[in-house]
């Protein structure tokens, strides 16, 4: 199981990840597969950190069979936390 530390890198690299792939639209999504692939976070790890930015109201998911993320999308909370951290970096 991963570290906080590491937890905390995973659940950033989804968030970002999600942001440009979508490019701020939540109608469209991301395969977990994809998500898993590209920031190479174990199964176990991807499934955690969704389920925490899911809770927190970041994300929504919807879970394929073995607790697994099928297709992730960001929420408007979501959009407007990535929004605000682009801002800040500008």
């Amino acid at each position: 199981m991963a570290t906080l530390q590491e937890r905390k890198v995973f659940r950033e690299a989804i968030m970002k990840t999600l942001y440009e792939a979508t490019e701020g639209n939540r109608l469209l999504g991301v395969t977990g597969a994809k998500l898993r692939d590209d920031l190479q976070v174990p199964d176990e790890d991807l499934a955690a950190a969704c389920a925490y930015l899911d809770g927190e109201g970041l994300i929504t998911v919807d879970w394929a069979q073995g607790n697994t993320p099928a297709m992730v999308m960001l929420t408007h909370q979501g959009i407007r936390l990535m929004e605000a951290e682009e801002e800040e970096h500008d």
